[in-house]
């Protein structure tokens, strides 16, 4: 879905990418467009009586009633999602064993350490979650926006990929240098925050990083309509813009509660869409799209209230505190998340992923690496 137009003697031409579902599906929920008039609701409520009602409805989903199931729903899912994924994409058992077999039991260790000894490992490791949660975010963004290109016929080079990256990156550096208790305020001695110049430099930078974030994505569309790789589709563009809006627009408490929850919808529509076409492609498939979207969406369910809800009752009868084991075990399972997510979405060209994105790649592609 093109529209072109000349401009300084070029041809300039706008595409929203080739889609997954369909153009309004694909822009909505994996390229985050949704969130946008969500969060707007959410921060800024107008005066129009309707509007004043949803905003109101919209922003009682973070309030303590509602807050747990909400998050079970979007958020616990997306985590169980990738176990989920990692035991059902083909080839995966044989090609990860050690992801598959021994790092689970690792993991456990890891986190009963952490839940009965929270001052010296837990804080490290809620610390942790919290630097990289953004880098997760931001590499997320990365790999889709480059998945969509690809999909849609633009060749991006090596020198492009290096800027689409960086771009991306952007608002991890951002919350890297802003949240207390993580990134940079992790890494470095509180007392360096009671020195004047050292946090005005900090302040200086943030405002800097804000208008670079929002304006890269922007930028680099137009390096890549003026170069001969052919159009960035604006699916990408929104990928970028809208992690982007996700950490310039909340304080770290709102993004890590609103970013989460759009950022969870974002993985479970993406990683359902890759395990709906996997099973259809399969020789002798029996059962349909439906079917096979409420099954993995039903386990990651289930599979989430086990480590969610179930997991931390475990370490609350053994003696550790509620906080504790709540905090120390979403923690963890935050960081299992990144770790097969960093596996499960290769693209190589033996990988199963890579018969899904081909599925949908134009019959003469440009070549991308």
């Amino acid at each position: 879905m093109t529209a072109a137009s000349p401009s300084a003697g070029r041809r300039f031409e706008v595409t929203l990418g080739r889609p997954f579902v369909s153009p309004l599906f694909d822009l909505a929920l994996i390229g985050g467009g949704l969130s946008l008039p969500v969060l707007w609701l959410v921060l800024v409520p107008p005066d129009l009586p309707g509007l004043r009602a949803l905003s109101t409805g919209l922003r009682s989903l973070a309030g303590p009633a509602v807050l747990p199931y909400a998050v079970m729903l979007t958020v616990g899912a997306h985590f169980a999602a990738s176990t989920v994924r990692l035991y059902t994409k083909q080839g995966t058992t044989t090609a990860l064993p050690f992801l598959t077999l021994a790092f689970p039991l690792v993991a456990l260790l890891v986190v009963s350490v952490a839940v009965f000894q929270p001052d010296v490992v837990g804080r490290q490791l809620q610390s942790l979650y919290l630097t990289w949660s953004p880098y997760h975010y931001a590499a997320q963004a990365y790999g889709l926006a480059v998945m969509y290109c690809y999909r849609s016929g633009c060749a991006l080079g090596d020198a492009d990929k290096q800027l689409l990256r960086a771009a991306s990156l952007l608002p991890f550096l951002y919350s890297f240098l802003s949240t207390t208790g993580a990134g940079l305020h992790w890494i470095l001695p509180d007392s360096l925050y009671e020195i004047p110049a050292f946090v005005s430099v900090l302040a200086t930078l943030r405002p800097i990083l804000r208008v670079a974030g929002l304006a890269a994505p922007f930028l680099l569309w137009l390096k890549l309509q003026r170069g001969g790789s052919g159009p960035m589709p604006i699916v990408s563009v929104l990928l970028l813009l809208v992690n982007g809006v996700w950490w310039y627009a909340l304080d770290p408490i709102e993004a890590f509660v609103w970013a989460t929850f759009f950022h969870g919808i974002q993985y479970l529509a993406i990683v359902i869409i890759f395990h709906v076409k996997e099973q259809l492609a399969r020789p002798g498939a029996r059962h349909g799209a439906l079917y096979h979207t409420l099954w993995f969406y039903g386990v990651c369910l289930l599979l989430a209230y086990a480590l969610f809800d179930c997991l931390p009752q475990v370490y609350m009868w053994a003696g550790a505190s509620v906080t504790q084991s709540l905090l120390i075990v979403a923690a963890a399972i935050n960081l299992h998340h990144f770790i097969v997510d960093g596996f499960i979405w290769r693209l190589g060209r033996r990988d199963a992923n890579r018969a899904v994105v081909d599925s949908g790649v134009p019959t003469a592609p440009a070549t991308a690496a």
